[in-house]
C-alpha cells in the first residue's frame, strides 16, 4: 500500500525577523515568501523600503533545490502551474508555523514569483487569517479552494505587480491570474514597462504605498 509523503515543515531557525521577539508585541506581521531556488535572505532584503509599523517574518521554503529552496518542485509541477495539492502542502507548512506565532493585530502576506503564488494560496486556505497580499511576478494556482467563496465576498485587499518583460511566467498563468483576482479581492494591478522577472525601486514604491494604506 502506498504511503503519503511527509508534510513539508517550515525550518523555524531559518526565519529572519526584522525585530526582537520582545519587539514584535502587538505589531502586525508581515511575512515574506521568496521564489523559486532562493532563500529567506533574499526579499529580506528589500525590508528596508517596506513601511516600519509591521514586523516581518522571513521564512524559507520547504523544498531544497536547484541553489536553494521551493515551495513546489519544478520537476514534479507544470512551469507556473503546480498541482494544487503540492502548492497546498507548502502553504500548510507556512500555517502550520503561524499557528505558533503569538497573536497579532493583523497578518499580511508579501511573495515573489513563487512566493507570490504562495500569498494567494495561503488566502485561498485560510482567508480569514490575512488582511492582505502581495504578488509580485506570481500567478494564481489552477482549481478552486474552500476560501474561494469566502474571498469572492470579502475581497481582501491585493497587490499584484509583474513587469511587461517578464517571460519566466507563462501567458496561461497571467490570463488565469487575470482572470481569477479581481473575482475575488479589491485589486490593485500595476504592469511595469521593461521590467524582467525581478522588482523594480517603482514598484517597491507603490508596494510600500500599498502597505500603507492597508494598515
Amino acid at each position: 500500500m502506498p504511503t503519503s509523503p511527509p508534510a513539508l515543515r517550515i525550518d523555524r531557525e531559518a526565519v529572519l525577523w526584522s525585530a526582537s521577539e520582545i519587539d514584535r508585541a502587538d505589531r502586525p506581521l508581515l511575512i515574506l515568501l521568496h521564489g523559486y531556488g532562493s532563500d529567506e535572505g533574499d526579499l529580506f532584503g528589500i525590508s528596508s523600503y517596506l513601511p516600519l509599523e509591521p514586523v516581518i517574518a522571513s521564512v524559507r521554503a520547504p523544498i531544497p533545490e536547484g541553489p536553494g529552496f521551493a515551495w513546489f518542485s519544478r520537476y514534479s509541477n507544470a512551469e507556473a502551474n503546480p498541482s494544487p495539492t503540492n502548492a497546498n502542502a507548502a502553504a500548510m507548512a507556512v500555517l502550520e508555523w503561524l499557528d505558533e506565532q503569538p497573536p497579532h493585530p493583523s497578518v499580511g502576506l508579501l511573495g515573489f514569483s513563487q512566493g507570490g503564488a504562495m500569498a494567494l494560496q495561503l488566502l485561498r486556505l485560510a482567508p480569514e487569517r490575512f488582511g492582505y497580499a502581495v504578488q509580485l511576478s506570481g500567478f494564481a494556482v489552477s482549481g478552486e479552494e474552500p476560501g474561494d467563496v469566502f474571498l469572492a465576498t470579502h475581497r481582501p485587499p491585493v497587490f499584484w505587480g509583474r513587469g511587461s518583460a517578464d517571460d519566466t511566467i507563462t501567458p496561461d498563468a497571467i490570463a488565469r491570474t487575470t482572470d481569477w483576482l479581481p473575482s475575488h479581492s479589491t485589486l490593485d494591478s500595476r504592469v511595469y514597462e521593461g521590467l524582467t522577472h525581478a522588482i523594480s525601486p517603482r514598484e517597491l514604491t507603490d508596494v510600500s504605498g500599498f502597505i500603507r494604506h492597508v494598515l
